[in-house]
């Protein structure tokens, strides 16, 4: 299987104990949605494929697993910051009402009073909000994902119509 036949679930963070236990850290938003009985990490550019011993998941996007064959601290210690990925036929299917954050990834942001701003690279879930990243003529300018500042979503054409604080979009264009 090649990277491209497959998507990115997150990475081991760290090893537990001295048999061999990892860590393992969720980038993927419905984690606990994944059959994860084989994980395939990212070895050398290859998808290596891990066969999931016991797995217990945590709320906070953490998991404690043991794989198959790696009974040891000094087997485990290698895996560790190695990238995790499952097939792609094992992506949970979503309800296509279920609209989240970060789907506006590739949405064109309009502003009510500068008009185009850009096209969203990133957006990234903090404490308190979502923030999205916006490529502005290759600056990276940045702005919360507030209902306040939301005037509009368009699935359709991929606009997101914003009304952002003054003077942020100066900021950026300085």
């Amino acid at each position: 299987m090649t990277i491209e036949e497959s998507f990115y679930i997150g990475y081991v963070s760290k090893t537990r104990g001295l048999k061999g236990e990892v860590q393992l850290f969720f980038e993927f938003e419905d984690y606990d949605d994944l059959e994860l009985e084989i994980i395939f990490l990212e070895v050398n550019k290859k998808l290596v494929p891990y066969f999931v011993d016991q797995i217990k998941l945590h709320n906070n996007s953490t998991a404690y697993a043991t794989f198959e064959d790696v009974d040891h601290i000094d087997k485990a210690q290698v895996l560790v910051r190695k990238k995790m990925y499952l097939p792609n036929d094992k992506m949970p299917e979503r309800d296509p009402d279920d609209f989240r954050y970060t789907d506006l990834v590739g949405y064109l942001v309009i502003d009510e009073e500068h008009g185009e701003l850009g096209e969203i690279i990133d957006v990234q879930e903090m404490p308190q909000q979502f923030i999205a990243t916006v490529d502005m003529d290759g600056k990276e300018m940045m702005f919360p994902l507030s209902d306040d500042l939301i005037l509009g979503i368009d699935q359709e054409e991929e606009i997101i119509e914003v009304e952002l604080p003054e003077g942020l979009v100066d900021l950026y264009k300085e």
